[in-house]
């Protein structure tokens, strides 16, 4: 290198790649794996779903005992 010019070395450009590797693989697994983003999300639409069906029945239960005839004393 001529005195005074100033540049990135090959070492940290490699250095750095490598550190972004490493990161995109980390990442990759976080939003992928069996504990991942991805699939948390599909139980969350599982469980939404269970959670709607629940609430309307217990809707459609609460209903016919508000319209169901009072007790005959």
């Amino acid at each position: 290198m001529l005195k005074g010019q100033k540049g990135i070395t090959l070492v940290a450009l490699v250095v750095t790649i490598i550190v972004l590797i490493i990161l995109a693989g980390v990442s990759i697994a976080l939003v992928l794996g069996d504990n991942g983003i991805v699939t948390k999300a599909k139980q969350a639409k599982i469980n939404y779903a269970k959670g709607a069906n629940e609430e309307h029945d217990m809707m459609a239960n609460a209903e016919s005992w508000t319209t169901s005839e009072p007790w005959n004393d």
